[in-house]
């Protein structure tokens, strides 16, 4: 969805991810063709930046180069970013949120560190004790969204039933759709199996005043078969789903890979089914539905994947203005205050783990 004449104001970490800052300029270069109505603060180190800006003049155009020297490192501790790391690109790209200067953050840096510095300082939506990293899943049926994906270890009921609240409102706004079916994944469909957490998490939902489509409880052969739209876990759980998935997907290109190419007979039949072998491709591609939303802050944050392209970067940054444009946070929060539940104690820096990469 364009933002028409809205300019939206997006703000890019400039510096993180493995290839930046190359591919974050090209990423949102290619996400001004796509949303014209947006335009970018950029925080950085001027001087590579701006070099940089002189080939891409219609980035430069659209764009303001915050100055800033520092950068947090790939394999820096959140507590010791956090610590250290005022001034960064990446707080000061969060800290632009906060004071109203942008709409949104996009970063591809390190994931611990930009979880605990946004929580820190944008804080959680009344009536969120922990935010949740959410992404989407190829389906037989399309994409679903899952959380959490990395950002709480632990999750306890009260935490689930949010995150079905916030993974409501991500469905609504990214997929289009009204009334999202949502399912508790556990390690069987019947209602007496699973942790107590779970299953107290179903009874949640089940007596809940928001508007929620909840199906059950699902297994991890649901995720991809589409059986629901929003699949709703702790983060432990979540993660190990993302990394088995993402593994599985490159061990399939893999194989079919080494198949087409073991022998001459091979090698023409896969020149027989380049077409069908490309759209098999196409539907894996991970930089299609590369950005994961930091679910529950007051503002937006948006995760980039530490190794993406230029084209994974721009759908990045689609998600943001996707976010923005449909009020995310508005929905969520006004869900929550229809269940009138009472905001939990917010959970300490130390337990946001947040390592979906």
């Amino acid at each position: 969805m364009a933002p028409g004449k809205l300019q939206l104001p997006i703000a890019l970490d400039a510096m993180g991810g493995d290839n930046a800052p190359a591919c974050v300029l090209r990423g949102a270069e290619m996400a001004l063709i796509r949303h014209p109505g947006i335009r970018f603060l950029l925080f950085g180190n001027r001087y590579i930046l701006e070099p940089l800006l002189v080939g891409i003049p219609v980035l430069k155009g659209a764009s303001t180069i915050v100055h800033t020297e520092a950068v947090i490192a790939g394999d820096d501790k959140p507590s010791i970013a956090v610590r250290r790391g005022r001034g960064s690109s990446m707080w000061l790209s969060i800290e632009s949120v906060k004071e109203g200067q942008s709409c949104a953050i996009v970063s591809a840096g390190n994931t611990g560190a930009l979880m605990a510095m946004s929580k820190l300082i944008l804080r959680t939506l009344p009536g969120i004790s922990r935010p949740a990293i959410a992404a989407l899943f190829p389906t037989l049926r399309g994409e679903c969204v899952m959380l959490d994906l990395g950002a709480n270890v632990e999750s306890d009921a009260d935490d689930l039933y949010r995150f079905a609240i916030m993974g409501d409102a991500f469905a609504r706004a990214v997929l289009g759709l009204s009334r999202p079916r949502i399912g508790l994944l556990n390690v069987g469909s019947e209602e007496l199996k699973g942790r107590d957490e779970v299953k107290a998490a179903a009874q949640l939902l089940k007596a809940s005043a928001a508007d929620l489509n909840f199906h059950g409880f699902v297994e991890g052969n649901d995720i991809a078969e589409g059986t629901v739209d929003v699949v709703v876990t702790d983060g432990f759980t979540g993660n190990v789903a993302l990394k088995t998935a993402e593994g599985a997907a490159r061990l399939i290109r893999t194989y079919l890979k080494e198949a087409f190419a073991s022998s001459p007979i091979a090698k023409a039949g896969g020149l027989l089914a380049a077409g069908a072998l490309g759209a098999v491709k196409d539907k894996l591609d991970d930089r299609k539905r590369n950005g994961a939303m930091f679910l529950g802050l007051n503002g937006i944050a948006v995760k980039s994947h530490g190794g993406a392209d230029a084209y994974s970067f721009c759908n990045a940054i689609s998600v943001a203005v996707e976010l923005v444009a449909h009020h995310i946070n508005t929905r969520i929060t006004e869900e929550i205050t229809l269940t009138g539940q009472l905001q939990l104690p917010s959970a300490p820096l130390d337990a946001i783990e947040g390592e979906p990469d």
